[in-house]
């Protein structure tokens, strides 16, 4: 017995079909949302990397741009492996969460903006990293402390 689509498809009635094909269109366009999204944050990212001084084209490869995004962040390269904590239920998701805003913290302030950036940055990050990397911000690396 063959199971797939395409069979399933052709014993179907008119109706199944028909129901059948709009599950697909909507799938479709479900993926190709998450495509576009995918496509604006590489390019935010990449004038982001750019602006910093690191190369463009590292946040097309995937272990190397978060690298890549760590030294922008002025945080130790071996925190690439931080995100696996959230193998670990619950606890680990949480730590992944803090760890993601965290971040996106120390990117915020070395573009010389706040906490609503930071914000900003991790709740609706496409729009966020283009206003980053299009906008006037300037990279300004380590702050020094204020006495």
């Amino acid at each position: 017995m063959n199971s797939s689509i395409a069979s399933l498809l052709a014993q179907a009635s008119g109706n199944d079909a028909a129901v059948a094909a709009g599950v697909m269109a909507f799938v479709a366009a479900f993926a190709l949302f998450f495509i576009v999204i995918g496509i604006v944050c590489l390019i935010g990212m990449w004038k982001v990397f750019t602006k910093a001084g690191e190369p463009g084209w590292a946040v097309l490869v995937p272990i190397y741009n978060l690298i890549v995004l760590l030294r922008v962040a002025g945080l130790p390269w071996y925190w690439v492996f931080a995100p696996f904590v959230a193998i670990i239920p619950i606890l680990g998701w949480i730590a992944y969460i803090v760890w993601i805003v965290w971040v996106h913290h120390r990117i915020s302030t070395r573009f010389g903006q706040g906490v609503g950036f930071t914000i900003g940055l991790t709740l609706l990050g496409p729009i966020f990293w283009l206003i980053l990397g299009f906008g006037s911000s300037k990279y300004v690396g380590e702050q020094p402390a204020q006495a």
